[in-house]
């Protein structure tokens, strides 16, 4: 490996247990003072990217044991020096090196992977071309306020704070994928109202814009009290009664009052896929799915999930055999190694 930087995901994809020299950029997060079982003090720094974290133990002889010391959450550093990867501690560093990153570095880090991105932009351009096929004019208006008002805040959404999607960007991420199956569906079912299952897909984690988004210049996600008291549900009722009185007072909605079914009714529908779409009350959503449209989403959400949640599984998992994935929760049980596509040269 040479020394360009990459992310801490692709190091912990690449590397196996032999030392390998690398580099890496990222945002300090945290800087512990702690002690071994031995009680030999050193630091632990927690360094991470737009894709992933992991820990950096300074021990009190380390020549940069001072420089860390004086570390602060948020600061933005390289860290260079030979890598490793143990089934013990995970990602390690060794005989390694750290500086401040440039301004101009700390922005394209900030701006994430050229992959990254380069999804992440196909991926709101999509969200985009989703909203304006919206037929009915009060849901595509709607949306439309709430991607001109907040996409910003969006782009830098996650998908939750652990579990799928976790990442600067992961509800688009999210968003896009839900729609795509919500688009195919909406083909095959003709029962189901497209519009409306749209628009609840763009609405369903919108209270995650202030319970799971990361700062303009930061990849460590703060804890927003007002979430932690309402939570994203509750919050995105809010938002969406909000939008759509600003909806109301606009030009245009009088002229809509022809058109059926009812405005008020298609508000109620759009916030019932909103509250039912984690499926039950256990989960948190305070009705079930009523609706065709509402299910569906339902469904839809806890699939893209599931599946991320696999395939982080696959690449960051244990292999208790070549075939067999240890479980990383909440997955409820080992993993077994997919069944590769048919190859129609190796077949011949």
């Amino acid at each position: 490996m040479d020394t360009v930087p990459v992310t801490i995901e692709e190091l912990k994809q690449r590397l196996g247990p032999e030392c390998s020299a690398g580099s890496v950029h990222g945002q300090i997060d945290e800087v512990a003072a702690k002690r071994t079982k031995d009680q030999k003090p050193y630091l632990e720094i927690l360094l991470r990217d737009g894709t992933a974290s992991f820990p950096l133990r300074v021990w009190s002889d380390h020549p940069l044991r001072q420089f860390c010391s004086e570390l602060r959450s948020g600061d933005f550093v390289e860290v260079q020096g030979d890598f490793m990867v143990t089934a013990a501690f995970g990602l390690e560093a060794r005989n390694w090196n750290m500086r401040f990153l440039t301004a101009e570095e700390k922005e394209d880090l900030l701006a994430g992977p050229p992959d990254l991105r380069k999804r992440q932009s196909v991926d709101y351009s999509l969200i985009e071309s989703m909203i304006e096929s919206i037929k009915d004019p009060r849901l595509r208006g709607l949306s439309l306020i709430f991607l001109r008002d907040y996409g910003d805040r969006l782009r830098r959404a996650a998908g939750a704070r652990n579990y799928h999607h976790a990442r600067r960007g992961g509800l688009v991420e999210h968003i896009a994928q839900m729609m795509r199956a919500g688009d195919a569906l909406a083909a095959l079912y003709a029962a189901l109202n497209r519009d409306l299952l749209l628009s609840g897909i763009l609405f369903h984690d919108s209270g995650k814009l202030w319970e799971n988004c990361f700062p303009k210049d930061s990849f460590i996600m703060p804890h927003d009290f007002r979430a932690e008291l309402v939570g994203h549900i509750s919050m995105g009722v809010e938002l969406v009664n909000r939008l759509w009185q600003r909806l109301k007072e606009g030009p245009e909605f009088s002229s809509w009052n022809v058109l059926s079914p009812d405005s008020d009714l298609v508000r109620l529908h759009l916030l019932h896929l909103v509250v039912s779409h984690h499926g039950e009350k256990l989960f948190g959503s305070p009705v079930e799915p009523k609706t065709p449209e509402a299910m569906t989403l339902h469904l839809i959400d806890n699939l893209d999930a599931k599946l991320e949640m696999m395939s982080n599984n696959y690449q960051l998992g244990k292999r208790l055999s070549p075939e067999v994935i240890e479980r990383i929760r909440p997955l409820p049980t080992n993993l077994v190694a997919a069944l590769a596509t048919i190859s129609e040269e190796e077949k011949r």
